[in-house]
């Protein structure tokens, strides 16, 4: 059998080819995984709005988007029944570590926060991601009207993560920016 000689003819064929092909499966298994990562983070959101507004039987989703934000945020305004019993936030920060951090809080009708829990982030294993550990309680039970939502290093009231001040800073503004929100669509509604 003849080699075939090199040519930038087939050269570029070849690699026209091979680039298509991988295109092409790449864009088929986009197409088949991008429903279930859809659904996953459907339910990994609902999960959190129960974590962090327990007790609602429904809600009414808004979409906000502050002025000096580049993404809305998600609000979940929840309703035992009729009664209004708190809000959920889908809010989110870029300042972190690693960039960008989105959170679930949970806030009281009188702006009490009730819980946070982490949806997304990319922060330092063993450092940052301790957010999600048991560090993000101290926000449950306090009031951003009393609670400066910043580290002590920075004259807040927030214990920052041991080796991971950014991250707790980054943590701070998200759920300053869903704090913020939330009193601005309560004054919009008074």
């Amino acid at each position: 059998m003849a080699q075939k000689e090199s040519t930038f003819t087939n050269m570029f064929l070849t690699l026209l080819i091979v680039t298509a092909v991988s295109s092409l499966a790449a864009s088929s298994v986009y197409n088949l995984t991008k429903e279930p990562i859809a659904e996953v983070q459907r339910i990994k959101q609902q999960k959190a709005i129960e974590q962090v507004m327990p007790g609602f039987t429904n809600y009414i989703r808004k979409a906000v988007k502050p002025e000096d934000a580049s993404d809305s945020l998600i609000f979940f305004n929840g309703f035992k029944n009729e009664t209004a019993i708190g809000v959920a936030v889908n809010t989110y920060t870029n300042i972190g570590y690693s960039g960008l951090i989105k959170l679930m809080v949970g806030f009281q009708p009188d702006g009490t926060i009730t819980n946070v829990e982490v949806l997304e982030q990319k922060e330092t294993p063993g450092l940052g991601t301790k957010m999600a550990t048991s560090w993000k309680d101290q926000f449950m039970g306090k009031n951003p009207k009393e609670f400066k939502l910043a580290v002590k290093k920075d004259g807040g009231d927030v214990d920052a993560i041991t080796a991971a001040t950014i991250t707790s800073r980054a943590f701070c503004d998200a759920v300053q920016r869903a704090y913020t929100s939330y009193e601005e669509m309560n004054k919009e509604n008074n």
